[in-house]
């Protein structure tokens, strides 16, 4: 059976996608009353020495972004397009993602041990991959497709954690993480739609109303931060779209695509844990060495950075794109464009740090 592209259909264009725009416009509405809502709450997250803020500002406004995600997946259930859906592997991740946010949330509220963290990620990654979400087979460039096995499964939780904890590291200054994620699920929506992907085209849809009801009150100052509950939620969301990006309903992409949009996350955070295992630094400690914490230690404005990132993702989605339409003799080569950009920002954030005299980065 052939892919559809429903997103290249007329009668798509013509009748779905309008309801799906409203859908989304709809979605960031009821996201930015809910994060009106956690600011008149005020969860509060007090300035401390690895923190960039410098005043008390509440937390937890990724409540909007879990709230509308869910009503999103409660008016397609009701009106009948969730149907199109594999049920037990859908459900299995609504169930996880559900986990995630309650567990996050608590955390925002009490905050737990890293260990108690890790152990719900976990459990919520188990529950994923367990209702069917693993990767079957990689499809690397020129080599073709790699079955995986029993290492599927393996992978795909190390993945999940991986991804869900790298999301949770950049939250740190005000738009970048939520900026990262919206730009990615649009991309993800885009792609998902012209490959006849409906599970992805729907999951980074909603995610990206959510995302976009709260992004303005986080940026360009924040009025609320993410907290745990929303960049661990998007996070792990962002790392199922991954897993289910190489088996689409009725073609499969690479694996590839989820790490290339979300290159500059996921480059800052394997640097930085390089870095600090090298220098014999405790990982699991909180500390302020990313690459963007350090750049605005060093003077950078932190709106500025926010832009950087999301020009990352930006990057990544064209990356992706040209990747999927590359010669087979190109994709090797492809897929490698992204740490060009990085590098240099890599490099031009270690200017900075000299000429400030910045010492240590952490």
């Amino acid at each position: 059976m052939n892919p559809v592209p429903f997103l290249a259909h007329p009668d798509f264009a013509a009748l779905a996608l309008p309801r799906h725009i409203a859908l989304l416009a709809g979605l960031a509405l009821f996201s930015g009353i809910v994060v009106r809502a956690m600011i008149t709450v005020g969860v509060p997250d007090r300035p401390d020495a690895r923190k960039a803020h410098t005043r008390v500002t509440p937390k937890s406004g990724g409540v909007g972004i879990v709230a509308a995600f869910l009503l999103g997946i409660s008016l397609l259930y009701r009106y009948g397009e969730v149907s199109r859906l594999a049920a037990p592997l859908f459900l299995g991740v609504i169930a996880a993602a559900v986990l995630i946010a309650t567990v996050s949330l608590l955390d925002d509220l009490f905050d737990f041990p890293f260990l108690v963290k890790l152990g719900a990620q976990l459990i919520a990654a188990l529950v994923a991959v367990g209702a069917g979400l693993t990767a079957r087979k990689l499809d690397f460039p020129v080599i073709g497709a790699v079955e995986l096995g029993w290492t599927g499964p393996v992978l795909s939780l190390v993945w999940i954690l991986f991804v869900t904890n790298a999301m949770n590291f950049i939250d740190g200054l005000d738009g970048l993480a939520a900026g990262t994620t919206l730009v990615a699920c649009l991309f993800l929506a885009g792609i998902a739609g012209l490959h006849g992907g409906f599970f992805v085209y729907t999951t980074a849809l909603l995610l990206a109303g959510g995302v976009a009801g709260f992004l303005p009150f986080n940026y360009p100052r924040a009025r609320i931060f993410m907290g745990d509950v929303g960049s661990q939620f998007c996070g792990f969301m962002l790392a199922v779209l991954g897993i289910a990006a190489t088996h689409y309903q009725h073609v499969t992409l690479s694996f590839l695509v989820v790490p290339l949009l979300l290159s500059g996350v996921l480059l800052d955070v394997s640097f930085t844990l390089i870095r600090r295992a090298i220098a014999g630094q405790n990982l699991a400690q909180a500390h302020r060495g990313h690459l963007y914490q350090v750049a605005h230690r060093a003077g950078m404005d932190a709106r500025v950075i926010a832009v950087i990132y999301w020009g990352f993702a930006v990057f990544g989605g064209a990356t992706v794109v040209a990747f999927l339409h590359a010669a087979t003799d190109w994709k090797p080569i492809v897929i490698f464009v992204p740490l060009v950009p990085f590098v240099g920002w890599a490099a031009y954030v270690a200017h900075l740090a000299r000429r400030s005299a910045l010492g240590a980065w952490g």
